[in-house]
């Protein structure tokens, strides 16, 4: 870990939400990315105290830059140069929810195609949870 800034690009390499870089800077130039709620470059210098938006569909993470790298290591010390907030845990967790419940409750047993009763449930849950899966 270094002290200072980096690029923005770099960190999310580091900080392992992405494999490579080149998917980093896809990411960035998509709009996926913002950095105190701003649009920014991939050249953007980070430092720690940001907060960064990532938009992994289906998940949006929110962290707190807490420390900046311009190495990739191992997970665990990935880990400590963030941190989600708690907002952010409970998003991605009601979405898990979401995708779970989705699966058991409209995936069918056997190999038949789905009822009429069966889509009509599939379309209210999607309407009344704004899902759009």
């Amino acid at each position: 870990m270094t002290d200072g800034k980096v690029r923005l690009d770099k960190w999310l390499w580091a900080a392992r939400f992405f494999k490579t870089r080149a998917l980093a800077v896809e990411a960035i130039e998509g709009g996926k990315v913002n950095v105190n709620g701003e649009r920014v470059k991939r050249a953007k210098l980070v430092q720690p105290g940001d907060r960064v938006d990532i938009r992994l569909p289906p998940y949006e993470h929110r962290v707190l830059v807490r420390a900046v790298a311009e190495r990739r290591g191992p997970a665990a010390a990935a880990a400590l140069l963030y941190e989600e907030t708690a907002e952010s845990v409970a998003g991605r967790e009601r979405v898990a929810f979401q995708l779970k419940a989705a699966h058991v409750l409209f995936v069918p047993e056997t190999n038949e195609r789905p009822t009429k009763r069966d889509r009509r449930r599939l379309e209210q849950f999607k309407k009344d949870t704004g899902w759009e899966g």
